[in-house]
């Protein structure tokens, strides 16, 4: 049976939050189109960041930091691209 301590569950939390903090982000861009507001820079070093991290989980084999790094690297990357897009 599958049971969960107090620290996976927060790490789960803090994983979840962190991963889905963009997608309001992104649903807006999607909208509206406009980007000239975010920090291309920002984005630029989040996202290589983030892929760094998802390279990190895959080494260590750590299944909870490659899901939440390749989702949060995916809507990243899509602001990204975005930005550079509709700049």
């Amino acid at each position: 049976m599958f049971t969960i301590n107090i620290v996976s569950l927060l790490g789960l939390i803090a994983a979840f939050c962190t991963t889905f903090a963009f997608v309001p982000q992104a649903i807006r861009i999607i909208k509206t189109r406009h980007t000239k507001d975010l920090s291309l820079g920002m984005y630029i070093i989040f996202s290589v960041g983030v892929f760094l991290w998802l390279i990190y989980g895959f080494l260590q084999m750590d299944i909870p930091i490659m899901l939440a790094n390749f989702v949060t690297f995916i809507f990243s990357f899509t602001i990204l691209i975005m930005k550079l897009k509709y700049k």
